[in-house]
């Protein structure tokens, strides 16, 4: 078992996108924190491979981005699941921070 703390991630850099690597040593799935400053965006994009991904908006507000400008809201607690073919994306419009699982890793 592993215990992971949250709040020791919690950091950001103005303007910009931070990344935390929280599991990526694993051979089921990846787990990643990004925190991004209010008004950056996590551009849309995909990857060509076969696996799911979650995005999990642990505080902030903002919105999930996707393919044809799709543009949804997203806010703490919301959580966005798709295939890792699919277009996506996340604009902070307050600070944000994200979890984002990967299966299989990538």
């Amino acid at each position: 078992m592993k215990i992971l703390q949250l709040e020791s991630t919690r950091e950001f850099s103005a303007n910009a996108m931070k990344r935390f690597f929280l599991v990526e040593d694993s051979p089921n799935f990846k787990i990643i924190n990004f925190n991004l400053d209010a008004g950056v965006t996590f551009p849309v994009h995909s990857h060509d491979l076969d696996g799911e991904l979650s995005i999990q908006i642990l505080e902030g507000e903002g919105f999930f981005l996707g393919a044809d400008g799709a543009k949804l809201p997203a806010a703490a607690g919301d959580i966005l699941i798709s295939e890792i073919r699919e277009p996506h994306g996340v604009e902070a419009t307050t600070r944000m921070r994200l979890l984002v699982t990967i299966t299989p890793p990538i």
